[in-house]
């Protein structure tokens, strides 16, 4: 009827007993002294808890046994009511760890890998009471001080997030603190920022000063010419290779690119960007493989691939050598997404060109919302370079301009890209 779980010999004092009792119960079996197997039988027999028998071997000692019931014979066992509230550095780590085996894109992990590590490195920096929905709100408004912007604080708050979830999945966080660490709101964006775009004008000068007879010129005006004639990512740009450049339709097309979160599209390559392909492959001898390599100072063609800061580097080159500064590989992504709008391009043409599954991020790389090259605010003139009294002196001789000058309206790009009966009288 009774099972035993274990036998241990303790000294009968107050102390072993309040040690065998905290023992026993991180086990989850109460613990009652009783005189001698009579009493703690009563005991069992009456009563639905456990308990432990004692049985005097000297006069110094007490051998002690617990004795649990069945479940069948019983209430049913109360858990004791344990929750965890602070993570050492151990379990933020072994949660690190969880989370990052969790993504799937490598830059997924990338990201996810600083901000957690950001985190920590703030968490630890001073002694915490707990890991819970206060101290993620008290992180938030450390973010905010050093004036990050929103979607860098909600990335870094979406990575504490999954950390909370993790630690709470594998028994190193009560369920209650994660699900309050999730209820912490992110930071609120207004406006959107406004992006980068190179003219028709200024595209052709970048692959002007590009171009040459040298075997890493070559590469990298083929690569300029794949970021803005097809407006690839610099991921997609590296991962390029030679097998996925097929025919479709008589046009030549990269076949099932597998671009951002997964998303496989088809993407159209013009004939002179084809052209610059077939340029550095046949300079480079590139049969299979990757089509963009290594290119040594001597000028040999090595390695496998290349890295996204090759394409970093090659882009902020030849873009200083045209005179300019701070232009990242994303914007000519844009840049190729404005000049296919601006020659008559259509819009769900051009999200289907850069992969979005969002129409409204195709609008942002447009500028859509707003037309910065012919704003509204400059359909009008103000004079205020003149005195009232010289005005009313010329005006009998030449008439003079009006107070208020209308600009003309020919030649205004509506925002939407309308035709010119829907543009503003």
């Amino acid at each position: 009827m009774y099972s035993k779980a274990q036998t241990n010999i303790v000294r009968v004092d107050e102390r072993a007993l309040r040690v065998l009792r905290n023992v026993l119960g991180e086990l989850e079996i109460h613990v009652e002294h009783c005189a001698d197997h009579l009493s703690a039988a009563k005991k069992l027999a009456h009563h639905s808890f456990e308990a432990v028998g004692a049985s005097r071997l000297r006069s110094s000692t007490l051998q002690l046994y617990a004795e649990s019931r069945p479940d069948s014979m019983g209430k049913q066992r109360i858990k004791a009511n344990y929750r965890r509230r602070v993570l050492k550095l151990p379990d933020l780590d072994h949660c690190k760890l969880a989370v990052l085996n969790s993504l799937g894109s490598p830059a997924s992990r990338r990201v996810y890998d600083y901000a957690i590590d950001q985190f920590i490195a703030w968490y630890c920096s001073e002694p915490r009471l707990a890991f819970n929905r206060i101290v993620v709100v008290r992180y938030r408004m450390h973010l905010e001080s050093r004036g990050l912007a929103a979607n860098t604080i909600n990335q870094q708050l979406a990575a504490v997030r999954r950390l909370a979830h993790e630690a709470a999945d594998s028994g190193l966080l009560s369920p209650e603190l994660a699900a309050g660490i999730s209820r912490v709101k992110g930071v609120k964006q207004l406006g959107f920022r406004s992006g980068n775009w190179l003219s028709a004008e200024q595209s052709s000068e970048v692959l002007k000063h590009a171009y040459g007879d040298s075997l890493r010129a070559k590469r990298d005006y083929a690569m300029l010419a794949i970021l803005f004639g097809c407006g690839l990512r610099r991921s997609e740009l590296v991962g390029l290779e030679l097998d996925e450049v097929q025919m479709r339709q008589a046009h030549w097309a990269v076949v099932d690119l597998i671009g951002k979160g997964g998303h496989i599209r088809t993407v159209p390559i013009p004939e002179w960007v084809k052209a610059a392909l077939d340029q550095w492959t046949a300079a480079a001898g590139v049969r299979e493989g990757r089509i963009f390599r290594a290119v040594a100072r001597t000028g040999k063609v090595w390695g496998k691939g290349i890295s996204q800061n090759v394409v970093w580097y090659v882009v902020k080159t030849c873009c200083e050598r045209a005179g300019l500064e701070h232009i990242a590989p994303h914007d000519l992504r844009r840049t190729c997404a404005k000049l296919c709008h601006s020659n008559g391009g259509e819009l769900e043409q051009i999200q289907f060109l850069l992969g979005h599954a969002s129409v409204q991020t195709t609008e942002r790389y447009l500028g859509c919302k707003q037309n910065l090259g012919h704003p509204v605010n400059d359909l009008f003139n103000l004079r205020t370079d003149r005195q009232p009294q010289e005005m009313k002196f010329e005006s009998g001789a030449v008439k003079g301009p009006p107070s208020v000058e209308m600009a003309s309206c020919q030649g205004i790009e509506c925002c939407h890209g309308g035709p010119e009966h829907d543009q503003p009288a």
